[in-house]
């Protein structure tokens, strides 16, 4: 009988996995870390330095990243500044140096394919007045004038204004950033102009025979992302994009059903498009913000109490991860830090959200 010895060796079995970065692996790359532990997270796919003029765009998370870019001496444009004599904080509550124009927040890629489809002079909105209390507002942007303006004709030359300056923006930038928020919209049936809050939330009055609602599938998000990253590259063919998708849950649903799947829907369909984007094109990079806060290892200690706002310690490790590879210009990120720890954080990131969130209002019609 032969001994063991004498038995040809078994072949190794190959496998895919076999020897990949241990990264790759759910035990070695999460199971018994902490949150603030994950190595190798996030990879860039290009650098953004002092010298990269970005613009930003998107819900109400993109605030943050926005702000914790300045902070840290990275060059944030601003095409729509606020006038020399107001102040910051009154200038944030009229849509001043929240984003690089004054759009207010941008919710849906539809969104933002008309406003640069606008700018290029290719698109005119509809109904694009509404009224409250005898005021007149932006309806593709109403909460950047807080209490209205006195006429139509004011809100059209301030429109006229903001497109020029976001045109201006499109041929300037070198990397946009725009971070996903929702898929439910407000759409004028005869034109398809999409809305960033429903008529009668802010100003306007809802009319069911002349606003539809709309929840955008992922075909439409990706279509209209393509389209609006090739009208982009039309007028400046070197823009990159790095996209995020927002953490925030809906405040509210119009589906019909209960919000919680509402909102495990609706983000999965823009984490299904952005990672799709940044699959194709090499000039799309998603950062993964999302599953930073929302992933089941985290638990919930990145939200507060109502289960909707991201506490200062979730948004300051989203941005940990993100500075991690995108370093910020010498000696500026120890001062955000120390910004950081000076400023009261509760109120930092709840007045953030719910002062420049038009989506939060929606709570107010509700029990």
């Amino acid at each position: 009988m032969d001994s063991a010895s004498d038995r040809p060796a078994e072949p190794v079995r190959r496998s895919p996995y076999r020897g990949n970065d241990p990264r790759t692996y759910w035990k070695s790359a999460v199971s018994g870390r902490a949150p603030d532990g994950l190595e190798n997270l996030y990879a860039k796919k290009f650098a953004i330095d002092e010298t990269t003029r970005i613009a930003t765009a998107g819900s109400c998370f993109a605030q943050h990243i926005a702000r914790n870019m300045r902070e840290r001496g990275f060059q944030v444009l601003d095409l729509e500044p606020a006038p020399r004599q107001v102040s910051t904080s009154t200038g944030n509550r009229y849509g001043y140096g929240i984003y690089s124009a004054r759009f207010g927040n941008i919710y849906y890629a539809r969104q933002l394919l008309q406003l640069v489809q606008e700018a290029l002079g290719q698109r005119a909105p509809s109904d694009a007045v509404w009224t409250r209390d005898g005021r007149y507002y932006d309806a593709l942007r109403p909460a950047v004038e807080p209490t209205g303006l006195e006429t139509a004709e004011l809100v059209a030359a301030h429109r006229r204004r903001h497109v020029h300056r976001v045109k201006m923006l499109l041929n300037r930038v070198d990397v946009f950033v725009f971070t996903f928020g929702l898929t439910e919209g407000w759409v004028h049936r005869e034109s398809g102009t999409v809305y960033p809050t429903a008529p009668g939330t802010i100003a306007g009055d809802f009319d069911p025979d002349v606003y539809e609602f709309r929840n955008f599938g992922y075909a439409d998000v990706y279509e209209d992302f393509v389209a609006f990253r090739e009208l982009v590259h039309s007028v400046n063919p070197d823009v990159k994009f790095l996209i995020t998708v927002s953490p925030v849950p809906l405040a509210a649903t119009a589906s019909g059903g209960h919000v919680l799947p509402a909102t495990v829907y609706s983000k999965s369909v823009l984490r299904a498009v952005a990672g799709d984007l940044a699959t194709r094109f090499d000039d799309v990079d998603y950062f993964p913000s999302y599953e930073i806060v929302t992933s089941v290892f985290a638990g919930n200690d990145f939200f507060d109490e109502t289960g909707r706002n991201v506490r200062p310690e979730g948004v300051d490790l989203v941005m940990d991860y993100f500075f991690a590879e995108h370093r910020p210009p010498n000696g500026h990120d120890d001062g955000a830090a120390a910004a950081r720890a000076a400023e009261p954080s509760p109120q930092r990131v709840v007045e953030g959200e719910e002062v420049f969130c038009e989506e939060a209002l929606l709570e107010a019609f509700g029990p």
